[in-house]
């Protein structure tokens, strides 16, 4: 009985479907996902079983449902080209992009997606009604579509044709018949009902039988009342129901009945009839459909390693790329709010060994390009452009006693605008702030845009080679930089014309400038940037009122930062721009605070 039943009847692929889809392996774990231009790559846990991908924010979230789900029934997974750690999954037009933290568990989604692929594929055949021979559309027998009285009467559900109307006027026909025919008994009842309450009226008040034939037939005299003389003269009326003709209705009953059954039999032939049609029409889109989706699957499995899909972090640096400069200002500024956040401890490095560091080296190679570069920078760099009616200087920042000027300049077509920012703080010395701008050890505690840095070499006890890389901020590119970087005291280096009024306690410089060297093994991938950098310090004693020690309190500290640097590589020159005017006043805040901070409870260094 069960094989001949159509809805019991199922495609091979559907039993091994079932049979197969609680073996399948599943996957669960923080991927790094593309969200967009402006927040870049974000962590997510991702997991994949049942034939579908799935992410949350974090996995305590799992409870309140994903935030995206992907069916991978006709996904398609491709490695990246060149990122050994990232793949992409893709549906048409739709694809996520995720990256995973090394090789070996990206390999281990692959692999898990691809599995689940499979089944989702056969899962979304079995549901949708596709088998290998189109046999495994499931649906119901005509009867019990016919059954349904919304599926009748519910215009939306369906459409009746012009035959339909004519055979529900037809049962409307019949079912008049029948209530005609169900009044005439109702009638003829009751007259039966009164002849027989007269008869025991009659009985009751001994009438004789034989009156009955004597009776006028034309007497029409109701009973109305249960006195003695009402009675007496009740007593000469009889009632006899109508004649009907029970033959002829029970003929009519016959054929009435006969008429809805056909008429019934006639629309479930017609509803019949139109199910298989549409059915039918059904089948041939579902195989137009499947055949589709296959020429789709083999083309985007044949162009998944050409095709850059809008949208993605593949765009690269440079004048051809289609990203508009507020983009890239967006996305720059967004990874540079990140980086703030999260500010990573890095291991310091060691220090040099002691064999080298006690070699001499009282001359060095660049000895005299860096007593060149301090002597400019003790002229030009200490003026202040708000005393000079002939300066170039332009003010774009102010903030308290800090003050940021800066010159448009453009070199070969890349933005290297020299920056200058001038501040003074309380409570140290210049010493103390250029020993930790200099000392590499504390580098990596103030500064958050680096990502790493080793020391190539050590000239002398002051000055280092160093090499490093920072921060990728996207969309541009990663930079790298080796430079040299020297502390030096430099109160006899000031000429006589510069000294100040009242004149500083000290005077402290660290000069930073690109070189090269021989050891220098640069990052794969990262654009070279050339800077030229100083910070001169200048400590202000204000000896107490009392002629007590000198404390904190009677210390101030004026500095003069400045900066040019090439960035090594095309931006736009708004959002370099915008990027300094950011960036220079919340590096100065920053470190300013973190020397405070080191040397509230020390001991004064001059």
């Amino acid at each position: 009985m069960s094989d001949s039943h159509p809805s019991l009847n199922a495609s091979e692929e559907e039993d091994e479907f079932v049979s197969h889809s609680t073996d399948l392996p599943s996957f669960k774990g923080i991927l790094s996902k593309w969200t967009n231009y402006i927040h870049g790559w974000q962590d997510r846990y991702v997991t994949c079983g049942d034939g579908t991908l799935s992410y949350y924010r974090s996995a305590n979230e799992t409870e309140y449902g994903c935030r995206g789900s992907m069916s991978l029934a006709k996904a398609a997974v491709s490695c990246h080209e060149f990122d050994k750690c990232r793949f992409d999954v893709a549906i048409n037009d739709s694809v996520w992009y995720m990256r995973a933290p090394d090789e070996t568990t990206r390999q281990q989604w692959i692999e898990t997606i691809e599995a689940n692929k499979d089944n989702g594929y056969l899962m979304w055949r079995s549901e949708s009604g596709y088998g290998s021979d189109g046999s495994s559309l499931r649906r119901h027998g005509s009867m019990m579509s016919l059954g349904s009285g919304l599926s009748i009467t519910s215009s939306s559900s369906f459409r009746k044709g012009r035959g339909l109307f004519e055979k529900l006027a037809e049962l409307e026909t019949f079912r008049d018949i029948l209530c005609r025919q169900v009044d005439t008994l109702q009638k003829h009842f009751d007259a039966c009902a009164n002849s027989e309450e007269q008869s025991d009226i009659r009985d009751n008040f001994g009438m004789d039988a034989d009156a009955d034939d004597e009776i006028d037939h034309e007497d029409d005299i109701t009973l109305t009342s249960t006195d003695p003389d009402s009675l007496h003269r009740t007593s000469n009326v009889t009632y006899r129901p109508e004649g009907i003709d029970f033959k002829g209705e029970a003929i009519t009953f016959k054929a009435t009945t006969a008429g809805i059954i056909a008429t019934l039999s006639h629309c479930i032939d017609l509803m019949s009839s139109r199910e298989e049609t549409w059915q039918r029409r059904l089948e041939k889109e579902h195989e137009k459909r499947r055949r589709l989706e296959e020429q789709l699957r083999h083309a985007v499995e044949s162009a998944k390693q050409k095709i850059t899909f809008a949208g993605s972090p593949d765009f690269e640096e440079g004048p051809q790329s289609t990203i508009t400069e507020e983009e890239f200002f967006d996305a720059v500024e967004a990874e540079l709010d990140k980086q703030d956040k999260i500010v990573e401890d890095r291991e310091h490095s060691k220090k040099l060994q002691k064999a080298a560091i006690e070699k001499e080296k009282t001359v060095h190679p660049f000895s005299r390009e860096l007593e060149r570069r301090i002597h400019e920078h003790l002229i030009d760099s200490v003026k202040d452009p708000s005393k000079d009616e002939h300066t170039d200087w332009e003010l774009f920042a102010e903030e308290g006693e800090m003050k940021v000027y800066r010159r448009e300049l453009e070199e070969d077509g890349l933005i290297c605008d020299p920056l200058k920012a001038m501040h003074a703080i309380e409570g140290v010395t210049a010493h103390e702030m250029c020993h930790y701008f200099w000392d590499t050890d504390v580098r990596m505690e103030w500064e958050a845009t680096i990502e790493s840095f080793r020391v190539l070499d050590a000239p002398d006890d002051h000055t280092s080679i160093i090499y490093q890389t920072h921060k990728r901020v996207w969309p541009a590119s990663q930079r790298d930089c080796l430079y040299l970087s020297s502390l030096k005291k430099v109160d006899d280096m000031i000429p006589e014309g510069m000294v100040q009024n009242p004149k500083p306690h000290d005077t402290y410089i660290v000069c930073n400038f690109s070189v090269d060297h021989p050891d220098n093994n640069p990052v794969a991938g990262c654009l070279r940037a050339i800077i030229s950098i100083a910070l001169i310090c200048e400590t202000y004693v204000t000896p107490p009122p009392n002629g007590g020690p000198i404390d904190r309190n009677c210390l101030k500290c004026k500095i003069v930062y400045v900066a040019n640097i090439n960035p090594g590589g095309w931006a736009p020159a708004a959002v370099l721009r915008a990027v300094y005017k950011r960036e220079y006043p919340k590096f100065l805040r920053r470190f300013t605070a973190y020397v405070k901070d080191k040397t509230k409870n020390r001991e004064i260094l001059f």
